[in-house]
């Protein structure tokens, strides 16, 4: 079954390059017939084959034996199965809400923020990227560069990473933001 679904995976990139299973092979130095059975699932590749495969086809081994279907065949993260991060020193923990899974374009997170907590150590993404904020729960104040903001509960915040930002806790109990970050793959 993981033969033939990498052979589909193989076959699929190719036809998208427009290539022959001869340009393939000649490109790499086998046979013709050794792509047709690799294709068709009747013969495995060796590491060293399926590397120059990958790199004739412009795309990673990973892809081609199929690393990256996390997401396809288990999508769902149940309440229990979440995954601690990390904390910071003023009380804030954070977790991961999905899966690991080298071709997400984003990661979705819960913060949980005690009281007078921050997010110092937390949201420190310096990078060209996209972040949005919604509070589940909660008061925050937002340092955005020279600008402050309040949200509370169920306001939703879109602003871009590399810019200076600190959300603080300024409610008397216990809050909790939704926090998510595009990846720039570009």
């Amino acid at each position: 079954m993981a033969m033939h679904r990498m052979g589909d995976r193989i076959k699929k990139r190719r036809e998208i390059l427009k290539k022959t299973s001869s340009e393939l092979a000649q490109a790499i130095g086998v046979t013709s017939s050794l792509i047709s059975q690799i294709e068709r699932g009747k013969a495995y590749p060796s590491i060293l084959t399926l590397k120059k495969i990958a790199d004739a086809l412009n795309i990673t081994v990973g892809e081609l034996i199929g690393e990256y279907e996390m997401l396809i065949t288990n999508p769902l993260l149940k309440a229990d199965e979440r995954k601690y991060v990390k904390k910071n020193k003023t009380g804030a923990t954070l977790y991961l809400l999905s899966h690991h899974d080298p071709s997400k374009h984003m990661d979705p997170f819960l913060i949980h923020f005690s009281k007078k907590a921050d997010s110092s150590e937390i949201m420190t993404t310096r990078h060209p990227r996209q972040e949005f904020c919604y509070v589940l729960k909660g008061h925050f104040s937002v340092q955005l560069n020279d600008k402050t903001f309040e949200i509370k509960e169920a306001d939703s915040f879109y602003f871009n990473s590399n810019q200076n930002h600190l959300f603080k806790n300024i409610s008397n109990e216990e809050s909790q933001l939704l926090w998510v970050v595009n990846h720039n793959n570009s």
